[in-house]
């Protein structure tokens, strides 16, 4: 089944995503990553920094600078086409995106806090089709959804070792996902059947990481970074109401179906390294492997709303990147502007009708500007512009054009000042 005939996909821009492809899984998965990483298209497993927050890995807190308290801010906005045979469709929208804060509590030992989005669902479009070869009737079915979930989180790095860093991120994950499918014929002596699908999500997620770095001379370092999130059930059940309508006579039959704690998170393993070259340039590579393949994915069919085996496949995503400075210290403005780039490819964590679902192609170029004034020359503006496509064979093309804005304010609060 294709997505032609897509209608009203503006409708649903609060919700941080337009994509037909969210009405699978939990939505459409976010990058989790701060203003910093999106130049480098989201890459972090091995990147650490004094002055910028790696949620990506809490392992890097370990890092973070002991004078300084951080405060990292973003929103996005971006643009898509949507593509399928000859029809096209445009969408906009804009997001909060996440917001983040850090400092050093002790003697190599940092700590992280803040909220940021984990998945987004938001679509409605419908599909318009013949009954039988003279077309003499025509069937519509319209799909809706909303929601999303989100996460707090309170994260520690510790270093027990040089070199050596261990980290974990303790998360509260919550929200809301609703999904409907109303199928409606030409022919009024035909029932009308809606199916309103909904899940409430409250619980918890663990992430853990580290990271080794090993000076190779004077001026490079290689580190070595590694992270886990533990796969588990989330404790909410899934509603499935189904309704059918008699336009004819006015009437509405209700079947109310319910699979008791049906949702759970994969486990997912990631690594990558970051070879350092001083402070002037940094590379890395990361890939990550979300075990979506040993979870069941509910289903409604003849009459009954079911977990259902063999519907997910494993996530895997790699990403390589890297950051260019030519002189921290310079006196020049533009020798002191990070210059960032990346690129990812993503396989999909779902099926559609029994065949793969969409890849996931995206580039981003970055810029990370330095905020000098009288009071502060610590504080950095991140700006990136990211391009994503999303496409599975036979079903609709999606073209992304995303812009990143993000403010990470580096205050001086743990110094102590002298009064001559």
């Amino acid at each position: 089944m294709a997505f032609t005939g897509i209608v009203n996909v503006a409708a649903v821009a609060q919700s941080g995503t337009n994509s037909p492809y969210s009405r699978y899984g939990l939505g459409i998965l976010s990058e989790q990553s701060g203003s910093y990483n999106r130049g480098m298209n989201g890459l972090g497993f091995g990147f650490y920094e004094h002055n910028q927050i790696n949620y990506l890995n809490p392992a890097s807190y370990s890092q973070l600078d002991s004078l300084t308290f951080i405060f990292d801010a973003g929103v996005s906005g971006q643009i898509t086409n949507f593509k399928e045979g000859n029809v096209k469709k445009n969408a906009n929208n804009a997001d909060f995106e996440y917001a983040v804060a850090g400092f050093r509590a002790a003697r190599h030992l940092g700590v992280s806090f803040g909220v940021l989005p984990f998945s987004s669902v938001g679509y409605n479009y419908s599909i318009n089709k013949y009954i039988g070869e003279n077309k003499s009737a025509s069937y519509q079915n319209t799909y809706k959804g909303s929601g999303g979930l989100h996460q707090a989180y309170l994260g520690i790095g510790w270093m027990p070792l040089k070199g050596l860093s261990l980290g974990a991120n303790l998360s509260y994950l919550w929200g809301t996902i609703s999904r409907s499918l109303t199928n409606t014929y030409s022919d009024a002596a035909v029932n009308t059947i809606s199916k309103y699908y909904s899940a409430t999500i409250n619980n918890y997620k663990l992430d853990l990481g580290a990271q080794y770095t090993a000076m190779l001379g004077k001026e490079n370092s290689l580190t070595l970074g590694a992270v886990y999130s533990l796969g588990h059930k989330l404790g909410a059940d899934l509603h499935c109401d189904v309704i059918s309508t008699r336009s004819q006579a006015g009437v509405a039959d209700t079947a109310k179906h319910v699979i008791k704690n049906g949702l759970r998170l994969p486990e997912t393993y990631g690594a990558g390294f970051v070879w350092r070259h001083g402070a002037v340039w940094q590379v890395g590579f990361d890939y990550q492997n979300q075990r979506w393949s040993k979870l069941d994915m509910p289903l409604y069919a003849e009459e009954t709303y079911k977990l259902v085996k063999g519907q997910y496949m494993d996530r895997q995503k790699v990403t390589i990147g890297g950051d260019w400075c030519p002189s921290a210290k310079s006196r020049s403005y533009l020798k002191r502007v990070h210059y960032r780039i990346g690129a990812s490819y993503v396989t999909p964590y779902y099926k559609i009708n029994g065949q793969d679902g969409p890849k996931e192609w995206s580039a981003s170029l970055g810029l990370g500007l330095p905020i000098m004034n009288s009071w502060n020359n610590r504080s950095q503006l991140n700006i990136s512009a990211q391009w994503v496509r999303q496409e599975a064979k036979g079903f609709i093309r999606e073209n992304t054009f995303r812009i990143n804005v993000g403010l990470t304010f580096n205050e001086r609060w743990f110094a102590k000042w002298k009064v001559e």
